[in-house]
Order: C-alpha cells, then structure tokens, then sequence
C-alpha cells in the first residue's frame, strides 16, 4: 500500500444483536484489498467498529487515508466522543461504562498512527465501493449463518408491505405456495405504518390455510422476525408492557398472530437480502390499487 489510501467499511448482525459480518476495501493507486470477518454474537455497531479497526490494522506504515463510513456511530464516536470518553475514564455522566469502549479503544490508538479524514456515506444511495462493502458484509455474516432446513412439503408464506409516511397510506400482500401452486393476497389501509403491515400479511397468510396446517412465513422485517421469535413470549409474560411500563406498539396485532400461531405450526424464516420468488410475486401485488 502506499501512503495514501482509500478506505470503504461497512458492517451489520441479523438480527440485532445475532450474527454479523463485516468488510473494508482499501484503495491506493492501482491496488485494491478487500477484508471481511464475521462473528456469531455481536451487534450491527461492534461490527462497523470491527470493520474500520480491521482496515486500520492492515495499514503496515503510517498513511493518509480517506475513510468512507455510512455508520455516524462510528464517524462521529471516532471524531467527537472517543476524547471525551478517553478522559473520562470510559463511563458517562451517569457513571456507566461506555458501550463498546474495548473496540473504541482499540480503534482510537489505530487511528493515532495515521492522518485520517472521515467521510459519512449515506447508505444504498448509489456509492458503488458503499454498495460493495455492504455485499461483502452480508456474505461474511452469511457463512456462518446456518442453513434452515425446510420441509418440501410444507406451505411457505412470504410477507410484503410498504407505506408511504409513518403513519401514512400502506399495503400488506402475502404469497403463499403450497404444493406447487401459488396463491397471491393483498390489502390496505388510509393510515398505518409499515410494521402493521408486515404483520397484517402474517396474520392474513395464516388465515388463508386450514387450522392445524404447518407453515414457513418468510419476512424481510427484523421487526417482525424479532418479536415473533425473541420478543413474544417476555411480551406476554409482562402483560404486554414494555419495561419502562409503555405498553407494546402494536399488541393488538402481535396478539392476533400469536393466538392464530398457536393453533398453527408456525416456522419464521428471516428472508432478509434473500432473494426468492415468493417475496418477487408479493412485492408485484403490492403496487396493485
């Protein structure tokens, strides 16, 4: 490398927090590296940590580098919080430790060794080398994801929804494939929100197959992957209040699911960047009127 570089990172966990990957791509002259790496337990902020401390650590010599992050997290924790948190001990004004202060130490003695201007990328705007570091991010985390094995035989529902403004005008559609033929359902509502409507679709897909019946939902929200796989059941155990005692956004719903999932053999799959033609068929229904 030479002593000017260009450098691309990105990292996320799916779910928040699950597993994670992350990727950098450094740039100087002619040459070109790529890193990734991954972890089965992290957040999406430790790997855009772990993502801009990897690159540095490529760095053999002392450069000028141009630093390209679509996370603020980490452009703004590296150029205004580090300091302070440095001097302060690495705890906040109300004593606690610093959220993942063992990387932001790691990073903030790294960047010490280089003269660095941050750029903040806006996320899938268009920046190709963002738009490829995203990739690389998302396969890293993808190897070690494991496989779900899904029965042939069993009905698989794919979930759509979109909304302009929140609340705002929005649309729910499911695809449901079963034994080979496809079945497309889709409504609306004058004012909603898109986490509705992702859960209206669940709802609406299970009530298109027979009680008792097994089925596959697939769903690119990781709102709804979480809370019907994580969140639920402390949910209900709190009698469907949040800790702080607000009560949980969309119970009505969240009910609703949860009482037709249990007279169901409910399997989620987190069909997130996945791209398959169930989500293909219910996206198309969603542009209907």
């Amino acid at each position: 490398m030479s002593d000017e570089v260009i450098i691309y990172s990105d990292g996320g966990a799916d779910p928040n927090p699950g597993i994670g990957g992350w990727a950098a791509i450094l740039r100087a002259g002619e040459r070109e590296r790529v890193l990734t790496g991954n972890d089965p337990k992290t957040t999406n902020n430790r790997m855009e940590l772990q993502a801009a401390i990897g690159a540095l650590r490529a760095l053999k010599r002392p450069c000028r580098v141009q630093f390209h992050t679509d996370s603020q997290y980490v452009r703004r924790g590296i150029t205004e919080g580090v300091a302070k948190w440095s001097a302060a001990g690495w705890v906040n004004k109300q004593g606690h430790a610093i959220p993942n202060a063992d990387l932001w130490r790691e990073l903030q003695a790294l960047v010490g060794q280089h003269d660095i201007t941050w750029h903040w990328v806006r996320g899938h705007s268009g920046d190709p080398a963002n738009e490829a570091v995203d990739r690389l991010a998302r396969e890293a985390r993808l190897r070690i994801t494991p496989q779900i094995d899904l029965a042939a035989d069993v009905p698989r529902l794919y979930l759509r929804s979109s909304c302009h403004g929140n609340p705002g005008p929005g649309t729910w559609a499911v695809a449901v494939e079963s034994g080979g033929e496809w079945e497309v359902s889709s409504g609306s509502e004058p004012k909603t929100t898109n986490n509705r409507m992702e859960l209206q679709a669940a709802i609406e897909g299970l009530l298109m197959l027979p009680p008792g019946s097994a089925a596959q939902l697939f769903t690119t929200s990781d709102y709804v992957f979480q809370g019907a796989t994580q969140w639920l059941h402390g949910w209900k155990r709190g009698g469907w209040q949040k800790k702080d005692g607000q009560p949980v956004a969309n119970s009505d719903l969240w009910r609703l699911l949860d009482d037709l999932a249990g007279r169901y053999r409910v399997k989620w799959v987190n069909a997130k960047g996945q791209k398959l033609e169930g989500l293909d068929r219910a996206g198309q229904a969603l542009k209907i009127d």
